[in-house]
């Protein structure tokens, strides 16, 4: 992974030229619907820049397609959430301007998150690894996001072809999966805050597929840990932002992206999004250190992902009686 360093005296002096009649230039930022950014961080923006509006678009896949029915008339300026997942069609579709560039922000670790209390009260074994999901004892346990639509769920359906030695091997976990009473919802603000006994939610399904991160927001009043990560052979989620094909406000939109790359943005990424960022240089708050460490293991990154995509899907919703 490439390291980024930018310095905010530089975003700051490209954001300003972005102005004119010393009354900053608009500038809409279209970003799927787990994007946070605090009003101070939008006021330290706004103050070099341009004014900001914020149109959240869905999940990962579906803000995609819309990006790419209307590219040539598009719905904003600047884009962020693309992941390494989708990436591709973003570029084949060519969604983004003359330079055709993504740049990374940050990164999430795509994992099973757990309710220790459920398992606790159950005296259940807390499985080792997701692959130990299809056993009797963890029947109608778990929640999955559609891969069709969500950018965690595609992110652990790259996962799955990595884990086995064939296709057709993947295609029988999932069947065994699917048997074993696991339930797949739309996107992962359903699957996670509706259907996860873990979350504010309160929901059904003691399993839940999220990130490395989630369990550093899920504590009890005195701290404790309410649940934690299955953190191998988990799946890397880069998100990127980049500027749009057919922008109005190109120059506002690269000056948005190297505020993004500043140390006020990737030092709020952890406590706004549970996300990891990409500037290395950035310590992490201790609550990380202690209950949202990055996964054990990765898999799936090396994978072409846009060549199989189309087939990959066809095969799960084949399984999963799923639509796109």
């Amino acid at each position: 992974m490439k390291r980024i360093f930018v310095l905010i005296t530089v975003a700051l002096s490209l954001g300003l030229s972005a102005c004119t009649n010393n009354e900053p230039a608009s500038l809409t930022l279209v970003a799927h619907d787990s994007f946070v950014m605090g009003d101070e961080l939008v006021a330290e923006y706004e103050k070099y820049g341009s004014k900001l509006t914020i149109v959240r678009a869905g999940d990962v896949g579906e803000m995609t397609g819309k990006l790419v029915l209307t590219k040539d008339a598009p719905i904003g300026d600047v884009v962020y959430g693309i992941d390494n997942t989708f990436a591709s069609v973003i570029r084949d579709n060519e969604v983004l301007g003359a330079t055709n560039d993504l740049v990374p922000i940050d990164f999430a670790d795509i994992c099973f998150n757990v309710d220790i209390q459920y398992f606790k009260n159950k005296n259940l074994a807390i499985p080792d690894h997701w692959r130990d999901l299809i056993q009797p004892k963890y029947k109608n346990l778990t929640v999955i996001e559609n891969p069709n639509l969500s950018s965690t769920g595609l992110g652990f359906l790259v996962s799955t072809f990595a884990a086995f030695p064939s296709e057709s091997a993947t295609a029988n976990w999932w069947t065994a999966f699917r048997d074993n009473g696991v339930k797949v919802a739309g996107s992962w603000e359903d699957a996670y805050y509706t259907d996860f006994s873990g979350s504010a939610g309160k929901g059904k399904y003691p399993i839940v597929l999220s990130y490395s991160s989630s369990p550093a927001d899920e504590v009890d009043e005195n701290g404790n840990a309410k649940t934690l990560s299955l953190r191998k052979d988990c799946f890397r989620q880069i998100e990127y932002a980049g500027v749009l094909r057919n922008a109005k406000n190109a120059p506002g939109a690269e000056t948005l992206i190297k505020f993004m790359l500043s140390k006020s943005f990737q030092e709020a990424l952890p406590s706004s999004m549970y996300v990891y960022p990409i500037d290395k240089s950035i310590a992490l708050p201790e609550s990380w250190t202690l209950r949202a460490p990055a996964a054990i293991s990765t898999i799936g990154g090396d994978l072409d992902i846009a060549k199989n995509r189309a087939a990959w899907l066809t095969k799960y919703n084949r399984v999963f009686d799923v639509a796109p």
